[in-house]
Formats: C-alpha cells, structure tokens, sequence
C-alpha cells in the first residue's frame, strides 16, 4: 500500500512539474488548442481568402487580385501563428522560456509579415513598368530584383532585431569581409557592372537576335546579373559572361530598319549595249514597283554595270527590303532571282561561268616533209659515242 501511495506521488509530481515547469495539463491543454487552430487553419483561410476575394471583385482594378494571389501562402501561414500565441499563453510560461516563447512569436509574426511584402512586390512591380520609357524593361525587371532583395534583407534584420543581435555590428563586419571577398570576386563585379551598362545603353532586349563576334549568334533569353543567355538557331543555350559582351563587338540583327541584298549579276561578253541597258532597267524598275522593296529615298538602291570580270560584264544589284524577318527576306529574294533570270534571258543573252580561252597563231603544215634524223654510229661494244 505505501508503495502504491509513493508511485502516485511520482504521477502526480511529473503532472505538476511537466516540462520546464509546466504541468501535463497545460501541456495538453496548450497542444490541443494548436492542433484545433491548425485544423481550422484550411477553413479559416478559405472564408477568409473568400471574403477578401468579394471585396477585391467590387473594384475596377486587376492589381488587387493579383496581390491576393501573391499572398495567399502568407495569410495560411496566419493561424498556424495564432495557435503557437495563444498555446504559450495556456503553457504560462515564466523566466527564460517566457522570453524565448514571445521572441518565437515575435519573429514569426515578422516573417509573416516580410514573406507577404516579398511576394507582393511581384504584382506591384507592373507599376514600375511607367517607367519603360525611361529605362529598358530589363533594368526594370533588375529594380523589381533589387527590392525584393532588400525586403529580404530588412526582414532577416528585424528578426535578428526581435533576439537582441545588433545589426549594425553585423554589416560592419560584413563590409571588412566584403573587402576581401572583393578582392577574390573582381570578375563577379565587372559582370554585374558590365549587365547594368548593357541595359542602361540598351543595347539590346530579350527576343532580339544579336551576333557576338566571335562567340555566338541566336536569341537572347534572358540578362542576369552575371552572365546573359542567348539561344543558338539550334536550341542550344550559350550562357555569355556580361562583360564580355560589353567588351565585344555586338551585332543585334533586330535593331536593324531593313535587310540588304548585295549582287554582282556576271553576263556573257557577247552581250551588246542596248542588251546591257535593257537588263539594268527592267531590274532597277522591278525593284522600284515592288512594295517589299524599300524605295530609294529612305535607303541606296543601285542597279549599275559594275566591272569586268575575268570571264563576265558584271552588273551590281544593291537594294534594300522593308521586312526585317529573314524567312520573309528569302522570299524575296528568291523572287528577286527568278525576275533576273527572266530579264537576261529575254534580253537575248545568258549568264556568264568561268571559262578560259586558248589562242593558237599558227598550226603545222600537213603537206610538209617529215624531217629524217639519221641514228646515232656505234662503237663496237654496242655503246653509243
């Protein structure tokens, strides 16, 4: 009977005592409330994201739908918040744990808080896009980076904030380190300069089709803060350091007004003058009425007898295009050979290839005599002398 009367003294010392002083039941009491508010938690959020979604239809905007997208995550992580609060309220914590319980509050209020303002930086940032003509659309997409970066960044501050941990300190030392790192990193940096060079200059966008010399030509994907990619006409992607594209010779095709065609046209020697003439005006006048072509005002259109080739009278054809597009160009000049081929055959003559001609002033007379050369005498060996 007395062991019977010690063993639940034990019990109902371990219930008064607990953990960290904190007795069984408001241990209990205090996981349950939890447990209640993470399974309300979906239903919760779910009145609550209706609710707001009514109010967000009232209004003629887009935009605040879009940062109740964003933030949905956020307002979920709410009640999980709520229920640690009111659990450490039941627990009644004192000392040490009182004030590592309100800091854990505290700190995940504030994550709550930065997690939402992070996310609803991505829907506000099309209010940066008035900005467009100011500054390229990539270096906007950058400025929508960099204050994500900084909310980041004031967040992770409040919350050392909220343990007592100075940040300044913190950043203090962060520069001495920066200092060394620096020194090891140069490259990073002239990347990072050389990319916001690029879209300050605007020197080209995504989408346009650019050619670095010697390097690689295709499409730019994207611009980042070290290195751009660009997309060869194979698919396959080539990840370019900016500061070698801001060291490089850069082509961007898609800056271009228009798209050239440079011929030399050889024709046959035999052709006359009024041949000639009638070949050069028939293609300078289809050039001329052909709206694809850009008219010679705006860009130098020539259609002239150029030179004298080794084998050819060639006629130089130099105009221009309106489309930019390169499948649409090839048509184009596709049309452009077979009207030039039409033209010099009507014209009665041909088009001139390599050739060579062989000049013989005189040929052996066939009634000749053929000339006798006597042998040779020899000695009595046999031998020749």
């Amino acid at each position: 009977m007395k062991d019977l009367e010690e063993f639940w003294n034990l019990v109902v010392d371990v219930w008064r005592n607990g953990v960290a002083g904190v007795d069984v039941g408001h241990l209990a009491a205090a996981l349950g409330v939890f447990l209640v508010f993470l399974m309300l938690r979906g239903l919760m959020t779910r009145f609550l994201m209706a609710w707001l979604r009514m109010l967000t239809k009232r209004t003629s905007w887009t935009l605040d739908d879009q940062i109740l997208e964003t933030t949905e995550p956020p307002i979920r992580f709410v009640p999980i918040v709520m229920g640690l609060f009111f659990a450490f309220q039941i627990m009644d914590l004192d000392g040490t744990m009182a004030v590592v319980t309100s800091n854990l509050v505290r700190s995940l209020i504030a994550f709550t808080i930065f997690w939402a303002l992070y996310r609803t930086i991505e829907p506000l940032s099309v209010l940066l896009h008035a900005l467009d003509s100011i500054f390229s659309p990539e270096l906007v997409e950058w400025m929508a980076r960099a204050i994500r970066v900084l909310v980041a960044v004031i967040g992770a501050a409040a919350v050392l904030e909220v343990w007592g941990i100075e940040v300044g300190p913190i950043i203090a030392g962060f520069g001495l380190i920066g200092v060394a790192v620096a020194l090891g990193a140069q490259d990073l940096f002239k990347n990072l300069i050389a990319g916001l060079l690029i879209l300050a200059e605007k020197r080209f966008h995504k989408g346009d089709w650019i050619n670095v010399d010697g390097v690689v030509e295709g499409t730019v994907e994207t611009i980042g803060f070290r290195s751009t990619m660009i997309r060869r006409f194979d698919k396959a992607p080539v990840m370019v350091p900016n500061s070698q594209l801001s060291d490089t010779a850069v082509i961007n095709f898609s800056a271009m007004t228009h798209r050239r065609i440079k011929w030399l046209i050889g024709v046959e020697y035999r052709t006359t003058i009024d041949q000639l003439r009638q070949i050069r005006d028939e293609i300078a006048a289809y050039i001329e009425e052909t709206p694809e072509f850009a008219p010679a005002t705006e860009v130098s259109t020539f259609v002239r007898i150029d030179s004298f080739g080794d084998s050819s009278i060639n006629i130089l054809v130099y105009c221009f295009t309106n489309t930019k597009k390169w499948g649409e160009w090839l048509e184009i000049k596709e049309k452009l050979a077979y009207k030039i081929i039409d033209i010099v055959l009507g014209a009665g003559t041909a088009f001139a290839f390599p050739s060579q001609s062989i000049y013989v002033e005189s040929l052996p007379d066939a009634d000749a005599p053929e000339i006798f050369a006597p042998p040779a005498p020899q000695t009595p060996t046999g031998e020749n002398t």
